[in-house]
């Protein structure tokens, strides 16, 4: 099953973003799972003879067949089939902090934590309001 946003199919990500905010649905169950998922990798190759800084680079993350980090969740995908799950961007974030926000506003919203109709099982967040406030 590939990424929808806005009901529409997702091959590509826009170049400029960051990573996105997901919910991936078990369509047997009804259970949902709200995570984010960064687009691009930062990568390094050792420095070059007589350097001293490595070598960064960016590829592409696994997005295209990423079913969440909850353990919980992958051993149903694993059980049950991909074909069960659909998996919805959220929002596309331009930023890790904008990314990071977003996710736990959403996770805090759903209330994911206080229901068992979300695979999540704990928030972690740690966001800097610099990356977050627009001028």
């Amino acid at each position: 099953m590939d990424w929808t946003y806005k009901d529409k199919p997702i091959h590509e990500l826009p170049e400029d973003c960051v990573g996105f905010v997901y919910l991936i649905t078990n369509n047997t169950n009804g259970r949902m799972y709200v995570g984010k998922k960064l687009a691009r990798f930062k990568r390094s190759r050792p420095p070059l003879k007589g350097r001293k800084n490595k070598r960064r680079y960016k590829v592409d993350s696994d997005w295209r067949d990423y079913y969440g980090s909850s353990d919980e969740l992958t051993a149903d995908v694993m059980r049950l089939g991909k074909d069960k799950f659909t998996r919805e961007i959220l929002f596309y974030c331009y930023s890790k902090a904008e990314l990071s926000y977003v996710e736990a506003r959403e996770q805090f919203a759903r209330k994911v934590l206080e229901s068992n109709d979300y695979y999540n099982g704990h928030i972690r967040v740690r966001v800097h309001g610099k990356g977050i406030l627009k001028s």
